[in-house]
């Protein structure tokens, strides 16, 4: 059967509305030895875009490790899957939605969090957090403002009604971003099924069975949207952006997570970006057969519907099961029960394509492979170092600080926390729900990292249902996300390794191995120069640090063309940010430690020295006003020490608080913990390397942590840090009363003293002030 081509030509215009270029329709043309009609025009627009195909960024992919004694299921699948014990894995993943977010924020970010949901309960896993890793413009701006007020709203919405918690992220605020906010939700789910779900179709003559709910017009082209700028068009784009219904996939997670348990189910695949087109296509392709669909028996909210809309939908809550022959019944019985749509609207083919029927007629035939792996690739040559990066390394910062303003210490510490990119984000996560399943070991806002409890799903078991979980295991997974985008603009390579070494150091801030990682790659344009230098030096840096850190990657997820056309037509880009989601095996949840100090006369120690520069920091950005400079390498070894150091510590309880040197510096370090923990310090730092002052209270640097122990633990303590640590450790201070002044000391010298109420006070108001609300 030959699919019917009514309209044997498109326009170069038609053409490109669909995200293709004149030379992609060629190659669509050569692989289907004809030219395609409407539908299959739409089909290869949706499944060849970034968002879907990773034309620019898979060959830069290819170098992450992606093993390990703990990887269960790696790149390819929905998500990844990693052993914690031998009764529980989990499954994890991270994911964008960007675009979606500037244009309708609300929806946008709530069916982020819907659609990476079902990436973790299609694999079989039952959902038990989600993260989200936020960028957003400068708070002055109302356009700003309303889609931060937009986008937690809809995380909120989401999160909060399905029952699933939100247990950490980030929030960061620059300029870089401000008319293109990011949105990467990561979720967490327990295995729950005896065997882990696929994706790949199998079976010749089994039945293809569309579940969950209706399909409309809502969506349409969502995913060539994810891979376009945004321009002042954008707003003519909302019939891209999906409408979620949480309460609806709440009933699709019970129902899918049933139907496995029965054993009936060969594969599932998630219907998300590019609904039914990619469904179809992935999981023809990825199983070496065909599929066949009949759209008539798909279940529409809309009348009228063309096989273009119903292909390129991506409304929400729907799914594609493939079903062992002979057991429909019992499957579409399961989702009738949870009162949600199952038909069998298909079969699996032995010919490897795509075929698609409406009215009786074939309305697209394509090869599966055509769709899926059969894509454009592109190979673009790297350009050299660009002339910002040049002259942002040849900032010379002895010189810099020479002519630096005079400003008290006392006033830049309380300005940096008053900086919406340190402060407090209490406004956004007391709009979330962090304790619902009643698994979050440490609460938002009080550690480096999340800890949730896993409780046994039966997973390896497969006869234990959500009500009989077993609760005798103290095991947990600690997880975080986490990027500097400044540094990683300054310089990709060097900055990606920084980012995965301060993952990797929230978790073990906490008491956790890190095992495993999901990165969201969010860049501008590969097709510019320094774009394209940008993501492949990035995607070097992180390929690196994982290896060095032994954390494998298991999938995760590339945003390009995050970029705003101004009115000029001119592309503004975001700063590189490739956010890293980054997951730790927790042996002992009654043993993590937050970032607090802890009791009275409890010893500080700084563990990794003090070597730091201004280079990046957010000093010389806020205080300064300036962004440029190289910041500091990671020494892989020192940091794998430091991070051995802190973990050993807190499972021998010696530790009673973490807290990783981040952006602020030390003095901003130190601060935190005193907020968190509602006491002060007396802190006294040897000026040891000479550096200047602001350097050192304020200056950035990998691979420093720190650490409150108890008075009588200091002997243990100490001889522990000797054996692992050397000589690169110091005994700074002693926590103090919470009414008497944080103070830091230079050799002897007092530089800065400021009292706990006024350092919480800065902190904690900073954001709710600028959006005009209070806590």
């Amino acid at each position: 059967m030959t699919a019917t081509n009514p309209s044997p030509k498109f326009s170069s215009a038609e053409i490109k509305s669909e995200g293709l270029t004149l030379d992609e329709y060629q190659m669509i043309c050569d692989r289907l030895g004809r030219e395609p009609n409407k539908a299959e025009l739409g089909m290869f627009g949706v499944m060849w875009s970034e968002h879907c195909c990773y034309k620019n960024s898979r060959p830069l992919l290819k170098q992450f490790p992606t093993t390990g004694d703990r990887i269960l299921v790696g790149p390819g699948e929905n998500a990844g899957v990693v052993k914690i014990t031998d009764d529980i894995a989990i499954s994890f993943k991270i994911e964008s939605h960007n675009r979606p977010s500037a244009v309708e924020p609300y929806q946008g970010a709530a069916t982020g969090v819907g659609g990476i949901l079902r990436d973790i309960f299609t694999m079989g896993a039952r959902p038990v957090a989600i993260l989200n890793s936020l960028r957003f413009g400068e708070l002055s701006d109302p356009w700003v403002r309303s889609r931060v007020n937009g986008i937690v709203n809809g995380i909120a919405g989401y999160g909060n009604c399905i029952g699933v918690p939100t247990v950490g992220g980030e929030v960061y605020f620059d300029k870089a971003y401000n008319r293109n906010p990011l949105v990467n939700a990561m979720a967490i789910g327990i295995m729950e099924t005896k065997e882990i779900v696929k994706s790949g179709a199998a079976g010749v003559g089994n039945p293809v069975i569309y579940v969950g709910s209706t399909t409309g017009r809502d969506g349409i082209k969502g995913a060539s949207f994810a891979s376009t700028e945004i321009s002042g068009k954008s707003e003519q784009n909302r019939s891209a952006v999906q409408v979620g219904d949480p309460f609806l996939e709440k009933s699709l997670v019970e129902a899918c997570l049933e139907a496995f348990k029965t054993g009936a189910v060969v594969a599932a695949q998630d219907m998300g970006a590019a609904g039914l087109t990619c469904s179809t296509s992935e999981m023809a392709a990825k199983g070496g057969v065909g599929v066949s669909l009949d759209l008539d028996k798909i279940p529409a909210r809309e009348s009228g519907m063309t096989p273009y809309e119903y292909l390129l939908s991506e409304s929400q809550e729907r799914m594609l099961f493939v079903a062992h022959k002979g057991r429909e019944q019992e499957l579409i019985d399961i989702f009738e029960r949870w009162g949600l749509h199952a038909v069998v609207a298909g079969e699996v083919l032995e010919e490897p394509i795509v075929r698609i029927l409406w009215h009786g007629e074939v309305a697209a035939e394509i090869p599966a492979t055509a769709l899926a792996d059969n894509t454009p690739i592109y190979h673009r040559q790297l350009a050299d170092t660009p002339n910002y990066a040049k002259a942002a390394w040849a900032w010379d910062e002895k010189a810099a600080i020479a002519n630096f303003p005079t400003i008290n210490p006392n006033d830049a510490l309380l300005q940096l926390l008053d900086t919406p990119a340190i402060a407090s984000k209490a406004w956004v996560y007391r709009q979330y729900d962090h304790q619902v399943q009643n698994n979050t070991v440490i609460f938002p806002g009080g550690a480096d990292a999340a800890v949730i409890r896993l409780r046994s799903q039966g997973f390896g078991a497969g006869e234990l249902n959500s009500t009989q979980c077993q609760i005798d295991s103290l095991a947990g997974v600690a997880a975080t996300v986490d990027c500097n985008a400044r540094y990683v603009y300054l310089d990709p390579y060097e900055g990606a390794k920084l980012a995965v070494a301060e993952a990797a150091r929230n978790l073990s801030c906490v008491g956790s191995d890190p095992i495993s990682v999901t990165d969201n790659l969010n860049f501008g344009s590969p097709e510019n120069a320094i774009g394209y230098w940008q993501l492949h030096e990035a995607c070097r840096g992180i390929a690196e640090a994982c290896r060095e850190l032994s954390t494998p990657v298991t999938g995760g997820n590339v945003s390009l063309y995050n970029e705003t056309i101004d009115a000029e037509g001119n592309a503004q880009p975001i700063y590189p940010t490739p956010v890293i989601g980054m997951v730790g095996l927790v042996e002992d949840v009654t043993k993590v430690v937050g970032q607090g100090w802890q009791a009275v006369d409890d010893a500080i120690y700084l563990i990794g020295g003090n070597r730091s520069s201004l280079a990046g920091s957010e000093y010389l950005a806020s205080v300064i006003g300036e962004v440029t400079g190289r910041p500091q390498p990671v020494d892989f070894e020192l940091e794998r020490k430091v991070q051995l150091a802190c973990r050993q510590g807190i499972a021998q309880g010696l530790v009673q608080s973490a807290h990783d040197c981040s952006e602020g510096g030390l003095a901003v370090a130190i601060a935190e913990s005193s907020i968190s923990g509602k006491l002060t310090a007396q802190i006294n730092l040897a000026n040891a390397e000479a550096q200047d002052l602001t350097q050192i209270l304020f200056g950035e640097g990998a691979s420093r942590i720190v650490v409150s122990v108890k008075e009588v633990d200091r002997s243990a303590w100490e001889s522990h840090l000797n054996s692992v640590m050397g000589n690169s450790w110091q005994h700074i201070g002693t926590v103090t009363d919470a009414d008497k002044d944080l103070t830091i000391a230079v050799d002897q010298n007092i530089t800065i003293a400021v009292s706990l109420s006024q350092i919480t006070k800065n902190f904690t108001e900073s954001i709710p002030k600028r959006m005009g609300h209070t806590l």
